[in-house]
Parts: C-alpha cells; sequence; structure tokens
C-alpha cells in the first residue's frame, strides 16, 4: 500500500534527523595518514608486495586473524582510537566504509609510501600521499551527500587527524641501494630539506582540505630497528648513517611545524617525538619490561631482522618481551608505550602539548 505523500515527506525529514542525532552523539571522528605503522589494512585491497594479511601477523589482535596492520595485534591508530572512546576506524578501501561508519572517518594510510612519489616504488601498487589526500577530499564528498555539506565540514573541523609518514624516504629511498638516484642528487643534509619542503606542502593541503588538529609524528630510531642492525650495524650497535639522518631530520620536522602554527596563527600541528619515545626503550628496555629491543619477534637471520615475516619465519612465543614484532615495526607493546606519550607526554615528547590537553581544551569550545 503506497504511503501519503505528507507522511512520506515527514518521514524522511525524521530520518535525517536520526543520522544528525547520531553525528553530534559520536566521538569525534578520526583520520589517519601515512605508511605501514598506521596502515589498518588499505594494501589487503591493493596488487603489491607490502602487505601484513597473512600469518602470524595479527596473532595478538582480537580476531587473532591477519588484518593487514604491520603488528601482532593493534597498532597506534586502534590505540589512539581506544583513549578517544571510539572505535578502531576502517581501511578506506575496506566495502564496509559505507554509510553510518563514514562518519567515524577512516584510514587512508598505505604500506610503502613516502612523503616523496618515488618513494616506495618497488613496492607497486601502493596509495602515495597526494593520492591518500585525494581520497580525503572523495571521503568529504561521500559524508556531504549522507548529512549535508556543513555537517561534514564541521566532521572534519572538529576531527582528529594523525599523519605518520617520512621514514621510508630515507629506508626505502635514500639509503634503498648504495648510489641511489636520491642520494646522488643530494647531500644528506640537503635531501632532509627538501622532504621537509615537500612534507610541508602535505600538511597544508591537509588544512585546506579542514583539518585542524593534526598530530605529525617524526621518524623513529631508524638506525636501531632490527633489519638495519642486520644490514648495515656496526658491532652490535645502530646504523650511525641513519640515525644521523633522523638526528638531522626529526628537529626540522618540529621546528617546520611550529612556523606553520604560527602562520595559521592557531595550534593546528602537534609535534610527536616518536625517536624519543622509541628510544626510550631501545636503549633501556629492561626499565619497560623487555628482554631485547635488538631481535625482532618475528624473521629470519641476524636480529631476525632479514627478509620478511612469514609463517616460515622464527617466532617469539612473548611478543610482549620483544620492543621490535618484525624487522621495521614495534609490537603492540610498544605502540602502547608510544601512546600513552602521545597522551600524556610532557612538551620534550609532544609540542606545543600532549593529546590530552587537546581534548581538553576542545571540549570547552
Amino acid at each position: 500500500m503506497a504511503l501519503p505523500s505528507g507522511l512520506v515527506s515527514m518521514l524522511i525529514v525524521l530520518f535525517g534527523m536520526v543520522l544528525v542525532v547520531g553525528v553530534e552523539a559520536k566521538a569525534r571522528a578520526f583520520f589517519v595518514f601515512g605508511d605501514s605503522l598506521v596502515d589498518s589494512g588499505n594494501n589487503n585491497y591493493l596488487a603489491t608486495t607490502a602487505r601484513a594479511d597473512s600469518p602470524p601477523y595479527g596473532i595478538d589482535y582480537p580476531t587473532r586473524r591477519p588484518t593487514g596492520r604491520f603488528s601482532n595485534g593493534l597498532n597506534i591508530p586502534d590505540l589512539i582510537s581506544e583513549r578517544i572512546g571510539g572505535e578502531s576506524v576502517l581501511p578506506y578501501l575496506s566495502p564496509q566504509l559505507k554509510g553510518e561508519n563514514l562518519l567515524n572517518g577512516a584510514n587512508f594510510a598505505s604500506a610503502g609510501i613516502g612523503i616523496l612519489n618515488d618513494t616506495g616504488s618497488q613496492f607497486l601498487n601502493i596509495i602515495r600521499m597526494y593520492r591518500q589526500l585525494d581520497y580525503f577530499e572523495e571521503y568529504q564528498q561521500r559524508v556531504s551527500i549522507l548529512i549535508g555539506v556543513a555537517r561534514a565540514k564541521k566532521l572534519v573541523n572538529q576531527a582528529l587527524v594523525l599523519i605518520t609518514v617520512g621514514g621510508n624516504d630515507f629506508v626505502n629511498n635514500y639509503y634503498l641501494v648504495p648510489y641511489s638516484a636520491r642520494s646522488r642528487q643530494y647531500s644528506l643534509q640537503d635531501y632532509v630539506k627538501f622532504l621537509i619542503v615537500e612534507y610541508r606542502k602535505l600538511l597544508m593541503r591537509l588544512y585546506d582540505l579542514g583539518a585542524r588538529r593534526v598530530i605529525v609524528t617524526g621518524t623513529g630510531p631508524m638506525g636501531c630497528v632490527p633489519a638495519e642492525l642486520a644490514m648495515r650495524g656496526t658491532n652490535g650497535g645502530c646504523s650511525a648513517e641513519l640515525q644521523r639522518a633522523a638526528s638531522l631530520y626529526n628537529p626540522q620536522l618540529t621546528h617546520m611545524i611550529q612556523g606553520l602554527n604560527k602562520k595559521i596563527g592557531k595550534d593546528v600541528f602537534i609535534a610527536a617525538n616518536t625517536a624519543l619515545m622509541h628510544n626510550d626503550f631501545v636503549s633501556n628496555p629492561a626499565a619497560y619490561g623487555f628482554t631485547t629491543s635488538q631481535i625482532a619477534c618475528c624473521g629470519q637471520g641476524p636480529y631476525n631482522g632479514i627478509g620478511l615475516c612469514t609463517p616460515l619465519s622464527d617466532l617469539c612465543p612473548n611478543r610482549n618481551l620483544h620492543a621490535f614484532w618484525d624487522p621495521f615495526h614495534p609490537s603492540e607493546k610498544s605502540n602502547r608505550l608510544i601512546v600513552e606519550q602521545i597522551m600524556s607526554g610532557s612538551k620534550r615528547y609532544m609540542k606545543p602539548m600532549n593529546l590530552s590537553t587537546v581534548i581538553s581544551l576542545d571540549a570547552r569550545k
């Protein structure tokens, strides 16, 4: 039986009100950009070699199954979502990211990518940073259809954003092979300056697309990950050259972020000193309950740092004792330590403020 036209109109209005109420009641939306440290499964949907969709990845995830996260369990975005009272946001390429799920935000990150478009070219089909930002624009169009342009704009403006990119520009570009194209083109100091200039453009585009609270992480101690210990370490120590790269890059990144905030006139961008966060437990693992910060839980060869983590790899029985899960990525326990500093760390770790302070300030608006 057909409904009267007036009743149909009223139902449409009521349905729209339900959607709007849903938006207001949710935790703030969360958007994630970057590389494998924060990829929650986008690469599962791509023809690429940079993937984590087979065991033993996910061995400690709630489902005990691989999800595309480069972790034994939860990654940094999952743990931030926990702390801000939201659900883990879905990968943008997930078929489940539609309807109400769109209102939680989205994860655009893709393993293997860097600040530069040529970083990670060996992985073939990955979502480079410019494309992640194109997807963010597309996402906003999709949400505007769902709840209207004004409310979509408000959702994005009030959202929290995390961006983690840069490490691959050194590991999988400048230092990928001896005499790489980029190392022939630039001295290390000039390459770092080039990266900072290009990263600034990405952050400004994020701002232009409506992001107003953006956590920007630096690189970790790149020369101390198990892969670099195995390939470039000297006498059991970290790779001096990659550590030098990190020591040049991270302070310049923080300085650039401070300059952007000054230009904008607001504390939009928050610099997370992840090098220092990592270094705490890399240099003194026992203080954090780790037995090793050198040997990966999953891998093979020296330090379990050679090749990929696969079902045939050596696998440690207790992931909580290892600072690194695989040759490049922290264990879930390490991710928890990092997120604790993002939430509550002093200005040594978080400039100009930590995430708890951000949440408190934004609640007063």
